[in-house]
């Protein structure tokens, strides 16, 4: 018993030697001279070991050593962190962190890590900050490892997964722990699993490390040699030019070099003799050929190293077999990533596909927006409304103004909706009355009149508002967009937009179908004269009829305004889009309005995506191609019966 109490006691005595001796200043002794002058490839021994030893003060020692703040003192040969204070020189100690004095600069040695040895210490430091309490430390983490990914990162990053409790950092860690995996895993099975797990992602960095296990080197022997993995074998005038296989041949020291023709040139003057060379004379040479003949003789006479001729060339190339080889020797490897590939780049060209057809169900509903208005107007009173646009402007502005004094984003568009849709159609049934119904039957004043209040509304707005864009702020709840994937994704506004459009679409058949007044419009519309012996009012209609379009163009420049630019020009955007879309729909009727701006939006798209460089040039072919159609269907997509078809 009193053997196992002294025992005790020893090792309780001895406990603090033990603990003290896994000091930092302790490893740093044992490695003096790699602290003082780290080299690239002796500073692994250092980090190896500090990692090893587990002690909290190990970050913020490699911190201060990749930030060069490590000193030795002369005197006793200890490491301190260094900071400068006016002229002096404050140590701290580096277990404790304490501030042990001042010291003389020439009694210190600064440690002057070089740049390779900063990166392998900061590879040394994320380690450490996978798993640090601060979120945003091991978000620096993970964001300096998928910037170089080495095969040391993978260990760490795996561990640190299970222990993470930001669910979006856990799944970007799983996410950057399988792309490591599918290029540095210690098996074959892993790598494959892991590269198959990568086959679902469409992201650019997923196939940026696919395409580096692809990567390729060019190679040229007797035969496809056995031991590489042969990505693919060249044949010569379809994937390499015979000029380029000879080069490789001749790189590859597997025959000769040709002699150029400035060599060819130096070597006849290095070999003049009199006035011949070869036994040429040198005024006959003034021809590549006679030039080679006289360099081919002096190469018989042993003088000059021989040309290899074209037959010689066709020989050489002829016997060796050119090919790519994957820098991956696992075949396996290399198959699995193919195959993950193609699965992706499939994915990604239907999600492109997916991408630009809602863009262009996204143009498509603003330019419904735009032009319904118009549809109504011009196909009820059939007048060429120039002014159209200008609504739309006066309705962005109207949202802007009633944002001035409602903060809130989400009120003041309720309220600018209906507003907006009240001015416009005050302005619409003022234009009607004062100008549009005394040049009824008489487009080409129509158009004019309308063409100048267009430009006096857009004075008025410049000298209202000025000449620079005016925001129209969406709710926080529009901000962003609805990604699908990498690929495919679609801001809120637009879906507002698009969800907009839906309704006003139903609002318009509700009245157009439910409504007196939508019967009575339709009735105008089929036959004027008809509807009056009835007892309608085809002046009130038209009335009516303008003072909606011109409303619910105000409503289109509220939506189009938090999309766009809210400038005295905007509507100029849209007029002439909205008139291709009225007539190449059918004049008159909703279902073509739709039907047009459905066939404008996505043929604008598709001609953007053809030529993305150059959207004039897009919007010029999209011009001539309606052009084309309306040659063949003049009366539109869905033709309207009535009055449309009598004229």
């Amino acid at each position: 018993m009193p053997r196992l109490i002294f025992l005790a006691l020893t090792l309780w005595l001895l406990a603090p030697v033990a603990v003290q001796a896994q000091t930092l200043q302790d490893i740093l002794q044992t490695h003096q001279d790699e602290v003082l002058k780290p080299g690239r490839r002796s500073v692994g021994v250092v980090l190896d070991d500090l990692v090893a030893s587990g002690l909290p003060q190990t970050v913020p020692f490699l911190e201060a050593w990749r930030d060069r703040e490590i000193v030795q003192r002369d005197s006793d040969g200890l490491f301190f962190r260094a900071t400068e204070d006016g002229d002096a020189i404050t140590l701290n100690d580096l277990d404790t962190g304490e501030n042990v004095g001042t010291a003389d600069d020439a009694d210190l040695t600064d440690s002057r890590p070089n740049g390779g040895v900063r990166r392998a210490i900061g590879d040394a430091l994320v380690q450490f900050q996978l798993s640090d309490p601060n979120i945003l430390k091991r978000r620096s983490a993970v964001n300096a490892i998928a910037r170089s990914m080495e095969a040391s990162q993978l260990g760490p990053l795996e561990a640190s997964i299970e222990g993470e409790i930001d669910p979006t950092l856990r799944a970007t860690k799983q996410r950057l722990a399988g792309m490591l995996g599918a290029r540095f895993a210690d098996t074959q099975d892993k790598r494959i699993e892991a590269i198959e797990a990568l086959s679902g992602d469409l992201s650019v960095d997923v196939r940026a490390v696919l395409n580096t296990i692809l990567t390729t080197k060019t190679g040229v022997a007797p035969e496809p040699p056995a031991d590489k993995n042969i990505a693919q074998i060249l044949t010569v005038g379809t994937d390499l030019t015979a000029e380029d296989a000879y080069a490789r041949l001749v790189a590859a020291d597997l025959a000769p070099p040709l002699i150029s023709k400035a060599a060819i040139r130096n070597a006849l003057v290095a070999n003049l003799d009199g006035d011949t060379v070869g036994g040429v004379p040198v005024a006959t040479l003034n021809t590549d050929a006679a030039r080679a003949t006289a360099y081919d003789a002096l190469a018989a006479d042993g003088l000059l190293p021989q040309r290899v001729s074209e037959a010689e060339q066709a020989a050489a190339i002829e016997a060796h077999s050119f090919y790519l080889a994957y820098t991956e020797p696992d075949t396996a490897i290399t198959d699995a990533a193919r195959a993950a590939l193609r699965s992706i780049e499939t994915n990604v060209a239907l999600s492109q596909a997916a991408d630009l057809g809602l863009d262009a169900l996204s143009l498509a509903s603003i330019y419904f927006l735009a032009a319904i208005g118009l549809a109504i107007t011009f196909g009820v009173m059939g007048v060429i409304n120039m002014a159209h646009g200008e609504f739309i402007m006066m309705g962005a502005y109207t949202g802007f103004v009633v944002q001035q004094f409602v903060p809130d984003y989400t009120l003041s568009i309720i309220i600018a909706l209906p507003l907006a849709f009240a001015v416009t159609f005050g302005a619409g049934v003022t234009m009607e009355r004062l100008v549009i119904r005394h040049l009824y039957h008489r487009p080409l004043e129509t158009l004019l009149a309308t063409f100048g209040i267009s430009i006096a509304l857009q004075q008025l707005a410049k000298n209202i508002f000025g000449t620079q864009a005016r925001p129209l702020t969406s709710p926080e709840w529009l901000d962003g967009a609805l990604v699908f994937n990498d690929v495919i994704a679609i801001s809120y506004i637009r879906i507002a937009i698009f969800v907009l459009a839906l309704l006003f679409l139903a609002l318009i058949l509700f009245v157009l179908k439910r409504t007196r007044l939508g019967l009575e419009v339709r009735a105008v519309t089929q036959n004027p004269g008809m509807a009056a012996s009835m007892g309608i009012n085809p002046d009130r209609i038209n009335m009516l009829t303008f003072g909606l379009g011109s409303g619910i163009a105000g409503i289109a420049g509220v939506a189009i305004g938090l999309y766009a630019k809210v400038t005295s020009e905007m509507g100029a955007d849209y007029i002439v889009q909205s008139f291709m879309t009225v007539v190449v729909g059918g004049v008159g009727n909703v279902w073509g309005t739709l039907a047009g701006a459905s066939l404008i939006g996505f043929l604008q798209k598709g001609i953007e995506w053809l030529n993305p460089s150059n959207t004039l040039a897009a919007q010029t072919y999209m011009i001539l191609f309606i052009i084309l159609f309306i040659q063949f269907r003049p009366k539109g997509i869905v033709a309207l019966k009535g009055r449309a078809a009598a004229d």
